[in-house]
């Protein structure tokens, strides 16, 4: 991963009242975007400027995608502002009706690098409201657009960013009776799209290690199901242990030190949990039904599982020790795939009823069990890092011919507004979201 020198060149504390300053609700219902202006970015030469052009366009397109945004057309402009010495002329801005303003210049720094400098401005209050400047390769001026939607989004709603993050998924190709499943990584707007596996073993259910270096996942190599460790950087991968039964649904803890998984032999499956260093697995359920798809809570006290001991598969919370299990959903229908929100305010889940699948979040008493979105199928929720947007893939109903219901990855919000399709360049299952690079 390339670094990148961050320098905090403006830091403002507003002399307004907070009532004054912009701030949006991010957990309330946002129907109505916030209209934002973001003029051409000055450069000091043409290929600045171009880099410019590329870099508002990803932050055009990022902070519009976030369904909390929207960039007004550049037709509307009144002021060009070529460099960060022209400051803005705020009647100009307001007369648009532009609630925020982001201003931006690139310019060749020492040891052919790249000096990006933003402000973000208050229309209204005529204040600045953030000031950042970054200096990088120029081969990362993608990420470097990321990183200032962040830094927009953050102060503006309140709530950390989720644009310079990855997705890793399982890529689809081939006739639906013989798929080939690989590895596949993205960036979260499906931009610099990577495999990682070739296709000659099946893959499931990747997830991200809390540093983003390594992703485990589920591999059938020789037909034998087996837990493996991905490195990303090195390309290498080792099988997490050499276990009697199957393995599956791995997951690592928040601190990366240990991996939970779901271990079956001889028909019964149980939870059990692995110590990266000592490679030993501890056992943390003892039930005859089936106990499967855990996920640690943020802090790592507790584990969400599914279970079926009540019947049929329902959500249950525990101790990271296995004790004290209790059950928290309590609808009609089958529950499953819970994962535990970044911020420990949710669980959201899969759940299937009268033959229709819903992506839904619950809190981990119980309560609050809200269903955002349906389908044929939806499936496989994963959180961003910020616990506000969920991702996840569906699949339409096939036409009689059995052509169609091709699966794609969709992103929604927490109040179940702003569904979007991420673009992958071919079939796509089962995201897992990575933290903040």
């Amino acid at each position: 991963m390339k670094k990148i020198i961050l320098a905090l060149i403006f830091v403002f504390s507003s002399v307004f009242s907070a009532n004054a300053e912009l701030k949006i609700d991010v957990v309330g219902a946002q129907k109505d975007p916030i209209p934002l202006a973001i003029p051409d970015f000055g450069g000091e030469s043409y290929s600045t400027r171009s880099m410019g052009d590329d870099i508002r366009h990803v932050i055009i397109s990022d902070l519009e995608r976030s369904g909390l945004f929207a960039v007004i057309n550049d037709n509307a402009y009144i002021q060009e502002l070529p460099s960060m010495t022209v400051l803005p002329n705020f009647i100009d801005w307001q007369a648009i009706n532009s609630q925020a303003l982001i201003q931006a210049y690139v310019k060749n720094a020492a040891n052919d690098k790249v000096r990006v400098e933003f402000r973000l401005w208050d229309v209204f209050t005529s204040s600045q409201l953030s000031g950042q400047a970054f200096t990088t390769e120029k081969d990362n001026w993608r990420r470097i657009a990321h990183i200032i939607s962040d830094a927009i989004y953050e102060r503006i709603t309140g709530e950390k960013g989720y644009f310079d993050t990855r997705v890793v998924y399982i890529a689809e190709t081939g006739p639906k009776t013989k798929k080939k499943k690989r590895l596949a990584i993205m960036d979260q707007d499906g931009e610099n799209h990577k495999f990682l596996t070739n296709g000659e073993s099946l893959v499931l259910t990747p997830r991200f290690s809390p540093s983003m270096q390594k992703i485990t996942y589920l591999s059938y190599y020789n037909d034998n199901p087996r837990v493996y460790v991905l490195d990303i950087g090195t390309g290498r991968q080792e099988v997490l242990g050499d276990f009697p039964g199957m393995t599956f649904a791995p997951r690592f803890s928040p601190d990366g030190k240990k991996v939970i998984m779901s271990m079956a032999n001889k028909g019964n499956s149980e939870i059990y949990e692995m110590d990266l260093t000592t490679k030993k697995p501890k056992r943390l359920t003892s039930h005859p039904a089936i106990d499967t798809s855990p996920s640690y809570s943020p802090d790592g006290k507790k584990i969400t599982f599914n279970s079926d001991r009540g019947g049929k598969p329902q959500i249950y919370v525990m101790k990271s020790n296995g004790k004290n299990v209790e059950r928290i959903s309590f609808g009609y229908g089958r529950y499953m795939t819970p994962v535990w929100s970044p911020r420990g305010d949710y669980i959201a889940f899969t759940k299937i009823y009268k033959g229709k699948f819903y992506i839904g979040v619950i809190k981990p008493d119980g309560s609050g069990e809200r269903l955002l979105t349906e389908g044929y199928l939806v499936e496989g929720p994963t959180w961003a890092p910020n616990g506000r947007v969920l991702m996840y893939y569906r699949e339409n109903k096939p036409n009689k011919y059995g052509k169609g219901g091709d699966a794609k990855l969709f992103s929604i919000d927490l109040t179940g507004y702003n569904e979007r399709q991420v673009v992958t360049p071919v079939e796509a299952s089962d995201p897992a979201w990575s933290p903040l690079l």
